[in-house]
């Protein structure tokens, strides 16, 4: 039994392994039947797609082309309407140049004609001028035996009578020009002059070229003079100024002809003071610190002075200057108060006048630009206001009354004048300028030398504080026409050869005195 069952064991397992063969082999049969049927199926819906494809591919190439056609046929048709309108154009202009030429043709005929005419002409004017110089010459001749002269002879005597008629003659219209300007200018401008005046009276400071700085102690001092001098020198270094510590009680001086620097030295020293460091460093420091909050105070006053005075639009460092200004002085007046009261009195005269107010304001205030650079730049100050005020692009009448009263240049427009009046005014009034007295002496000495240099002059008096020269002529040697022209000539020479501020007068007297004794 137990040898039939082992017998038995490799035949059963070989009829299991075989029954097992086919069943896989018929699972791989129907698997590829089924993968052939699918793969018929995709051939045939990819044949079908295909046959569809084709299809609409055909009927978008048709459409395609069609669209193609149309398009093209409507731009030959467009084309075609161009070339119409171009054929159209050319003959035209033909045309027209057909008509220009036979235009031109009968214009040549024309031109030819009158140059015949013309020609014909010349000749007949040639001959009727030969004639005429003869008969002239003829004439001149004639006239040469009757008065005996020549007639370059006649014509110098002639000349020099109408040159001497016109000479009087100019004269005598100037002078009565002159007092009609007089009659007519003076009343007026004494009510406009009066009226602007009243109107405007600021306080003015004359400055010094010292200050002075409070000190907490007087044990400042040594802190300020360092050791063997080095901060106080360090301090004058950074500053250009000179620093003078004497026997003054807490206090040190300050000296230096730029007030810039000297306010630039003055604060830093204050600022030393209060901070209680004092040594080379720190005063290059706080000299560079200070000179830049100042460099900002300089353009807070130019805001606030044209702000003040109603002048907008300026470029900012023409602002600048302005406020520069207040660091400046000519003659001990301050020069940003002064061009603040020539923009006010000049603007307030223009009002009166019924002229640009604002223009005569800008004019005003930039008038001495110049002074604010006159410390760092060569050259004079009205030289500087112009190539300043050029440069920053103000209008042409600006410069010229920022010019006007220097380099000869006359006033261009009613408000350069009323800024010069402004000026004069503003330099003249009691208290605005201080002068020195010996270029003051000297000023009065050369006007009475200029005057008395001329013929005819028997005295001459600078009076009113050097504001009028009054000169005394000889009445046998000076006629009234002289004297006018005198007075011309003298105030001429001294715009030429002086300096002063303002303006003087020119006033020239001729007495004629008969005698006689009754015995």
């Amino acid at each position: 039994m137990t040898t039939t069952l082992i017998w038995l064991l490799p035949v059963v397992a070989a009829f299991s392994f075989l029954l097992g063969f086919l069943v896989q082999k018929l699972i791989i049969e129907r698997t590829i039947g089924e993968a052939r049927a699918h793969a018929r199926r995709l051939r045939e819906e990819a044949e079908r797609d295909v046959e569809a494809k084709k299809k609409d591919a055909a009927i978008e190439a048709k459409e395609i082309i069609l669209k193609a056609r149309t398009e093209f046929e409507a731009e030959v048709r467009e084309r075609q309407r161009e070339v119409q309108q171009i054929e159209r154009r050319v003959l035209q202009k033909e045309e027209h140049l057909a008509r220009r030429l036979e235009e031109l043709d009968r214009r040549g005929k024309d031109v030819q004609t009158r140059e015949q005419r013309a020609a014909e002409l010349e000749r007949s004017l040639t001959a009727k001028e030969e004639r005429l110089d003869h008969l002239v010459e003829e004439q001149r001749r004639k006239l040469e035996a009757i008065a005996g002269l020549t007639a370059e002879e006649a014509k110098r005597q002639l000349v020099a009578q109408m040159e001497e008629e016109a000479r009087r003659e100019a004269t005598l219209i100037a002078m009565r020009l002159d007092e009609e300007a007089r009659e007519t200018a003076q009343q007026k401008a004494k009510e406009v002059l009066a009226t602007t005046i009243q109107r405007l009276a600021p306080d003015y400071t004359v400055e010094t070229v010292v200050s002075i700085v409070d000190l907490p102690s007087d044990d400042m001092k040594g802190r300020i003079i360092g050791r063997e001098g080095r901060n106080i020198r360090a301090l004058e270094q950074a500053t250009g100024v000179d620093l003078i510590v004497d026997d003054t009680p807490e206090a040190v001086l300050i000296s230096a002809y730029d007030p810039l620097r000297r306010e630039i030295a003055r604060l830093a020293l204050q600022r030393l003071i209060a901070d209680g460091r004092i040594h080379p460093a720190r005063i290059e420091e706080v000299v560079e610190k200070v000179k830049k909050d100042v460099d900002q105070m300089l353009r807070e006053e130019g805001e606030k002075a044209c702000f003040e005075v109603g002048v907008h639009g300026l470029h900012p460092e023409l602002v600048r200057l302005v406020g520069r200004m207040k660091f400046r002085t000519s003659y001990g007046q301050n020069c940003l108060q002064h061009s603040k009261e020539v923009a006010w009195l000049a603007g307030m005269m223009a009002a009166e006048l019924k002229t640009d107010v604002k223009l005569a304001k800008r004019m005003g205030l930039l008038h001495d630009i110049g002074k604010a650079l006159t410390h760092d730049q060569e050259g004079s100050h009205p030289e500087l206001s112009e190539q300043v005020l050029t440069k920053y692009n103000e209008p042409p009448a600006v410069i010229n009354a920022a010019l006007c009263g220097h380099e000869n240049v006359e006033p261009a427009t009613v408000e350069a004048i009323l800024v010069e009046a402004a000026d004069g005014i503003s330099a003249a009034r009691p208290g605005a300028r201080r002068d020195v007295l010996e270029s003051y002496v000297k000023r009065l000495a050369k006007l009475e030398e200029i005057a008395t240099s001329y013929k005819g002059v028997d005295m001459a008096y600078a009076i009113q504080a050097g504001r009028e020269v009054r000169i005394m002529v000889k009445s046998d040697v000076v006629s009234d026409l002289d004297a006018h022209q005198l007075a011309k000539d003298i105030s001429k020479r001294i715009e030429s050869e002086m300096q002063y501020p303002g303006h003087i007068k020119v006033t020239v007297i001729r007495e004629t005195r008969v005698v006689e004794i009754a015995k």
